[in-house]
């Protein structure tokens, strides 16, 4: 049976995982990663208490592993997006060299 105290934990636990995840989704993850250090503790503590491996935890189990999933999903589009934006600014950069580089040919 869970106590007070394991109730309190995973609704803590459900609760910054949705907020990692609206955070995720408007790109701050500085805010994020701040994030899961405090989820780290509460996985911690929550596996201390016996409560992870029980046969109640059961049907949390799957809610959390979605949860994780749609996280790291959020994550790496954000990485895609990231990786994209990237691309860009250096394409960006190279032809403003190749701009340069012609200006200065043309003055000699």
């Amino acid at each position: 049976m869970r106590t007070d105290k394991q109730n309190q934990l995973l609704k803590e636990l459900h609760r910054l995982l949705n907020e990692q995840n609206d955070l995720a989704r408007q790109g701050k993850l500085r805010r994020v990663q701040a994030l899961c250090d405090r989820t780290g503790g509460l996985i911690e503590e929550l596996s201390r208490s016996g409560i992870l491996g029980s046969d109640e935890f059961a049907p949390h189990r799957r809610q959390l592993a979605d949860m994780y999933e749609n996280l790291r999903l959020t994550l790496s589009d954000q990485r895609d997006h990231a990786g994209k934006e990237l691309d860009r600014i250096r394409k960006g950069r190279r032809t403003i060299r190749v701009y340069r580089d012609s200006i200065q040919t043309a003055r000699k």
